[in-house]
């Protein structure tokens, strides 16, 4: 009796061959725009010490408190968590391996896994995945709308429509201070209504009360003071000079100050980029300063910023705005045969085009010529061609397009991958006189005709 199915955790999800490609013509995209910008890629552990994130993260924000997932080492004491956001780690790699002693700005960036123990929703699951990037060591505004620069070419080169920068500045730890005060003395007015989490976080940290997503307490905090009333002016200068960096640029922006961001470490700057083609306005990317946050994690004093954009939702509003995503080549040449010694022929024969970069296949199953043509034909192979005896002895076979049903005779035994080759760069030759004619095609290729 077959044993009962196990299926993948709630708010994960399979990434099928079908759908691969999607993920890494993204990810490719993400990371060779960054490199542009001088970004390198930076890999992280998917698991670190727990104290990383109640540090970095905060232990005020819903992340620390409701959706990490803990990892006990076994016969251990030590408490590990999964991560649930990108930075922590890239922050503790950049001050372990010394790093930040090196030319700066040092400018990093990743494709990572992260966990939250959160109620799944479209674009929002309890495994799910970021690009992000960082920058140490560079304070001026022109840092922030680099880094800002960053993301927005990344969606002008995949070609999203409609995806609006949301600013705010949060200040530093010296006018948050005071911002802090007038945020509890207003919300202590309502604490018999703010649910449990917002009351602990009224001593705490008010402005988590901001990102709360109960419906009574992000009532409550329409009516709360505004954090750019209360900058001083030092932050005040750099919130301006970002500013006027975007509008140089012609960057569109709206100033948006609810925007807190849902982690403690964040300082000055802070941003989102936000698309409505998921129904309600989602953030598709999001990010800031954390000036503070290397001191913190026990580096050298030394200013940061970065962003994250969550690929799950990237990649659901390319679907939702109709972006194509170009799909994988298909096989190039099946090579069917007949009998042992025309599969061994076969095999060496898909092996040498292989090296010479074709993808090409044969029969592994030992299956009828015919069944082994419906194969090539359900994998989409552009080229077929049989092998038998007669094959053998002759050293010719007859190559057939799929498409077309043409065929035409090849010398297998001498260079196939160039015969192939050949075939291929005439048949796209002919693909391309067809759209744009012979005249502008041999005027494109600087022919004559």
């Amino acid at each position: 009796m077959a044993g009962k199915i196990i299926k993948a955790p709630r708010g994960t999800q399979d990434i099928l061959g079908t759908d691969s490609y999607k993920w890494q013509f993204v990810e490719r995209l993400a990371l060779e725009n960054a490199g542009l910008f001088g970004f390198s890629e930076m890999r992280t552990p998917t698991f670190e010490q727990m104290d990383l994130f109640k540090r970095s993260v905060g232990d005020t924000t819903d992340v620390v408190q409701k959706e990490m997932y803990e990892v006990r080492a076994e016969k251990g004491k030590d408490l590990y968590g999964l991560k649930p956001e990108g930075t922590a780690g890239a922050v503790r790699s950049a001050i372990e391996n010394n790093l930040l002693k090196g030319a700066l700005p040092l400018k990093v960036c990743y494709v990572t896994p992260c966990f939250r123990h959160e109620r799944p929703q479209a674009g929002r699951l309890r495994e799910f995945h970021q690009f992000g990037v960082e920058m140490f060591g560079a304070q001026s505004p022109s840092a922030d709308v680099e880094v800002i620069c960053v993301a927005r070419e990344l969606f002008q080169m995949i070609g999203l429509k409609q995806v609006m920068l949301n600013i705010n500045s949060i200040g530093c730890p010296t006018c948050r201070a005071e911002y802090h005060k007038a945020l509890t003395e207003y919300f202590r007015q309502y604490q018999d209504k703010l649910c449990t989490t917002c009351l602990e976080r009224l001593d705490k940290n008010p402005m988590r009360i901001l990102d709360c997503k109960s419906t009574v307490c992000s009532e409550i905090a329409k009516g709360a003071p505004v954090v750019l009333d209360y900058l001083c002016d030092d932050c005040k200068e750099h919130f301006e000079g970002v500013k006027k960096r975007l509008d140089a640029l012609g960057i569109e922006y709206k100033i948006d100050p609810t925007i807190v961001r849902g982690l403690d470490y964040y300082t000055k700057t802070v941003f989102e980029f936000i698309s409505g083609d998921l129904g309600a306005q989602a953030t598709v990317c999001g990010g800031g300063r954390y000036d503070g946050l290397v001191k913190q994690m026990g580096g050298d004093p030394t200013p940061a910023l970065g962003f994250a954009v969550g690929l799950e939702r990237l990649l659901l509003i390319m679907e939702a705005q109709g972006i194509e995503i170009p799909k994988p080549e298909t096989c190039e040449l099946f090579i069917a045969s007949m009998g042992e010694a025309a599969n061994i022929k076969a095999c060496e024969l898909t092996n040498a085009l292989r090296s010479e970069g074709f993808y090409a296949e044969c029969d592994l199953m030992n299956r009828s010529v015919k069944a082994q043509m419906k194969y090539a034909n359900k994998i989409g192979a552009k080229y077929t061609m049989v092998l038998g005896e007669s094959e053998l002895e002759s050293g010719i076979a007859k190559l057939k397009e799929m498409e077309t049903g043409t065929e035409r005779e090849v010398d297998f035994r001498a260079d196939l991958a160039q015969a192939l080759y050949d075939i291929t760069i005439e048949r796209a030759t002919e693909d391309l006189a067809e759209e744009f004619g012979g005249e502008a095609l041999a005027s494109a290729m600087g022919m004559k005709r």
